[in-house]
């Protein structure tokens, strides 16, 4: 089946601003196929659909796809491997989520834990840092970042300049 003839799906309704037991279709996806521009889809009912937006958008557990012919897509997301982390107080929780920062990881930050994909690297560095690690399967629904392309506030956009006083440490 071509492209051009699949059903579109080009806006993206975010998780909380429409009614999520209105959707025709649901699609399961792993974090890095929820993080597209365009790409051809078949959800959980065999719909097959095509992902059509103006630019790659992070997808977010309970967002809806509106098809151009009307009809919603529900996005679930799939649980995946993943390691949460843990400390045995609040502040070493945020200093292992600066190393993860430093090192520009996506990480999922929720009150006691912060959740990352599996990487034998940075496990032995967390593990070195004092962290409590475990490996998991859950959703990964990772923080969009300041500057990041998962960020996904409409019209916010960055324009960075690099002169003599801009240095990156």
């Amino acid at each position: 089946m071509s492209d051009t003839i699949l059903p579109r799906a080009t806006q993206v309704l975010p998780a909380g601003g429409w009614v999520e037991r209105t959707a025709r279709h649901t699609v399961t996806l792993d974090f890095d196929d929820r993080f597209r521009r365009r790409k051809r889809y078949v959800a959980e009912d065999g719909f097959v659909f095509l992902l059509d937006l103006e630019a790659a958008t992070a997808l977010r557990q309970g967002d809806g796809l509106l098809l151009e012919g009307g009809g919603v897509i529900l996005v679930r997301a799939a649980p995946e491997p993943l390691v949460e982390i843990t400390a045995e107080t609040p502040e070493q929780l945020a200093r292992l989520a600066w190393h993860l920062g430093n090192r520009h990881l996506p990480a999922q930050i929720e009150g006691s834990r912060i959740l990352i994909r599996d990487d034998h690297v940075i496990l032995a560095m967390l593990q070195g840092l004092g962290a409590a690690t475990r490996r998991i399967s859950a959703p990964f629904d990772p923080e969009g970042g300041a500057y990041g392309e998962h960020n996904r506030q409409p019209g916010h956009h960055h324009h960075h300049h690099h002169g003599d006083d801009d240095h990156h440490h």
